[in-house]
């Protein structure tokens, strides 16, 4: 058995900050534990120092901090942290284990693990969770003036208040998306395929299923390429032949309330675009265009076209990141890209790049603030007033105007 003695001063903070990478759904409750003069703690092997007990999801824990590495510390001079449970009764929780700077910084140590299952008097954790020099090194600013060492110990915590499911609109209209049971329409999107076992193309389709009533609401651009009611009382056929069927996918389950995963977004980004543009679903276009403005790498070699195609789709956010691309790179970008091509109703927008960019003032000129605005705060403040906000620049900011 291991030995170990306890740190008599340590202190312990509740309800610090919850660790950046939580989900959005959890709850987590966190403990912070300075253990003090780390310098002259014994660096001898196996040998621990235990925080004081606290307690999470009625289950009581401590932090086993090896200051010379456990057992099964592969490399000399590492330090090991281990999250003991000390409780009978056997848990399955998430929880992760940080080391913060004297500036309350989080550092390279940031180490998690999801689901664990802890027995009564079971440790987990990490042999080799950071090294002690790295923690000595006083340029990297770990330990405070006192030689205090700072760990931070995060636990999902179980929800204590009462179970209320979700309105059920969401999941009844997810559970249609694609019904060929109860569907009034049918879209046949056309499809490439190969004949006869040679890159011939072929024309077939992959059949998509919708309702009248919903596309009537949430997509009027798709519905509107059904024609009128069937009289036969069969399915209205719309033939799809410009939205490849993977797309088309996206776009229809997008209408029925679905969710694209972000990397589908990015992946599929400029084709998620085109065909959300050309039918009118505005929010997905956005989505698509977030992400690929979060995913692209604009340079020199690629600035123009990323341009001239944000024009043509009316992205906004995607001209923007652009010019402020372009703005940055001033000098770079006069050596070596071609402006022919350089539509001349965006060089207001360049403008207001290359000034939002300078570190002088406007010297006097009285500058309208929403000129200044970014998209995105322009987008926020017109979906705040129940306005459109798919549009150029200029588009929103008349748009605001006139309606302030």
């Amino acid at each position: 058995m291991s030995s170990r003695y306890r740190i008599r001063d340590a202190k312990v903070s509740v309800g610090c900050p919850l660790p950046s990478s939580s989900g959005s759904g959890e709850e987590w409750k966190s403990f912070q534990f300075h253990f003090h003069d780390f310098a002259n703690l014994t660096t001898t092997k196996k040998l621990f120092i235990a925080s004081p007990e606290f307690s999470c999801n009625g289950h009581q824990w401590q932090l086993h901090i090896y200051s010379g590495g456990n057992h099964a510390a592969e490399g000399e001079g590492n330090v090991s942290a281990f999250l003991h449970h000390l409780s009978e009764e056997a848990i399955t929780t998430s929880y992760e284990v940080k080391l913060i700077d004297k500036f309350g910084e989080p550092k390279e140590a940031i180490f998690r693990s999801t689901k664990t299952e802890f027995a009564a008097n079971k440790s987990r954790g990490w042999p080799d969770f950071i090294s002690r020099s790295f923690i000595l090194d006083e340029s990297q600013n770990i330990l405070d003036d006192n030689g205090t060492l700072t760990f931070v110990v995060s636990i999902e915590e179980e929800p204590t208040t009462a179970f209320v499911p979700q309105n059920s609109f969401v999941k009844v209209m997810g559970g249609m998306f694609n019904d060929q049971n109860n569907a009034d329409v049918c879209f046949e999107v056309s499809s490439a395929g190969e004949k006869n076992g040679k890159k011939k193309k072929s024309k077939s389709f992959v059949p998509f299923y919708g309702h009248r009533f919903i596309l009537e609401k949430c997509a009027p651009m798709l519905a509107a390429i059904c024609g009128s009611n069937n009289d036969s009382g069969g399915k209205v056929i719309a033939s799809v032949n410009d939205v490849k069927p993977d797309i088309f996918h996206h776009l229809l389950f997008y209408v029925y309330g679905g969710s694209i995963p972000e990397e589908e977004l990015k992946t599929h980004a400029k084709g998620i675009i085109d065909a959300a543009d050309k039918y009118s679903i505005v929010n997905l276009k956005l989505e698509a265009e977030a992400a690929y403005v979060q995913s692209a790498d604009i340079s020199l070699d690629n600035a123009m076209d990323n341009l001239l195609y944000a024009d043509s789709r009316n992205c906004a956010l995607l001209k923007e990141a652009v010019m402020n691309f372009l703005a940055e790179n001033h000098y770079a970008a006069a050596a070596r890209i071609s402006f022919s091509d350089f539509p001349t109703h965006v060089v207001k927008d360049l403008l207001i790049a290359v000034g939002r960019n300078s570190k002088k003032d406007a010297g006097g000129t009285e500058v309208d603030e929403l000129t200044t605005l970014s998209v995105s705060s322009l987008r926020r403040k017109l979906d705040k007033m129940g306005l459109e906000v798919d549009g150029s620049r200029e588009a929103m900011i008349e748009s605001f105007k006139s309606h302030s």
